[in-house]
């Protein structure tokens, strides 16, 4: 097995800034993605021009149109695809896993369907013994293949294996900090992105930076009442994952999550404000899951409610903040 082979499945945006990121750390990544076309065009021309036109591929980034090629003999895959093909791409490559090989994965979001956290997925598909860790953070994919500074979270549940991969990303503008709580740090993830609609929908309703604040603030509870319920850590998600990611994807445009709200918050449809985006925006689903598993845990979340109410119950946006401010007087921390 070689060392310092990296395997990065996913060939978008997220997933190309990661592989240009490891092979400019000194890793020799191979780049697979599921549309050959678009792996080709990869391979000619030395960059990725529909997600990232202006950043070159260094050397030691090979793209590859056979995913059998891409993990053959690799230290550790690395999968970047987005939430919905992740059991797929898992099951694609099962067969073939190499012997001693790690797995990790930058995606963000729950399983579609049976609302399983993506690390009780890589354990149905891959088993439980197989060494295992989830990168997660406030990340733009396109600051992150520019080398701008950047901080991320590797948990693991075996502290061999998040401090080895950490050490894999680990760079002068890149810090990658380890931890052992999977679950906070997949929950920070998922939950971000509903709750980066929800900011999306309030600014595009031109209720200001007040109104904004307020929303990731008590989003932010939402969040760790629903991440320790689970068995996540308080400490986590006011860390990288879950505080730091909630702020980017609520704050900043590259989010397409805060994007797709706003255009909803602007009187768009469902559709039309995905077309508007062009990409996957995971939060659509995740609010479908969140709400779904946060009914069957008994825990309150009135801000992903509303949310889902607006994707999936034809609300209106206005109506749904309304029914926010119209919750009755309480105290903050009850």
């Amino acid at each position: 097995m070689a060392d310092n082979t990296i395997a990065v499945l996913g060939a978008g945006s997220w997933g190309t800034a990661l592989a240009v990121h490891l092979s400019r750390n000194g890793a020799h990544v191979r780049l697979w993605g599921r549309y050959t076309a678009a792996i080709e065009s990869l391979i000619r021309d030395r960059r990725n021009n529909e997600f990232l036109p202006d950043v070159a591929f260094p050397d030691l980034l090979e793209p590859v149109t056979d995913i059998g090629r891409a993990i053959a003999k690799c230290s550790n895959v690395l999968i970047a695809v987005p939430s919905i093909a992740f059991r797929s791409t898992l099951e694609g490559i099962a067969p073939d896993f190499p012997a001693g090989a790690s797995v990790c994965w930058a995606t963000k979001g729950l399983e579609q369907g049976s609302n399983k956290l993506l690390h009780e997925v890589v354990i149905d598909v891959l088993g439980e013994n197989r060494p295992m860790a989830v990168i997660s953070g406030p990340t733009f994919a396109a600051e992150v293949a520019r080398g701008l500074p950047t901080a991320v979270t590797v948990a693991s549940p075996d502290p061999d294996t998040a401090n080895r991969i950490a050490q894999q990303f680990h760079s002068r503008t890149f810090r990658a900090y380890t931890s052992d709580d999977v679950v906070g740090v997949e929950v920070g993830g998922a939950i971000k992105n509903v709750l980066a609609i929800a900011a999306g929908i309030s600014d595009g309703l031109g209720f200001g930076a007040n109104a904004r604040a307020a929303l990731i603030t008590r989003g932010m509870v939402e969040m760790t009442r629903f991440g320790v319920t689970l068995g996540g850590k308080r400490e986590t998600l006011m860390g990288l994952s879950g505080l730091g990611d909630l702020i980017l994807t609520c704050t900043d445009n590259q989010s397409r999550n805060r994007r797709f709200g706003l255009a909803m918050g602007q009187g768009h449809s469902v559709e039309q404000a995905l077309q508007s985006i062009s990409q996957v925006v995971e939060g659509v689903q995740t609010a479908r899951e969140i709400y779904e598993l946060a009914k069957s845990n008994g825990v309150p979340m009135p801000i992903v409610e509303q949310v889902y109410a607006v994707i999936y119950q034809n609300v209106a946006p206005r109506e749904a903040v309304q029914s926010l401010l119209e919750r009755a007087q309480k105290a903050e921390t009850a």
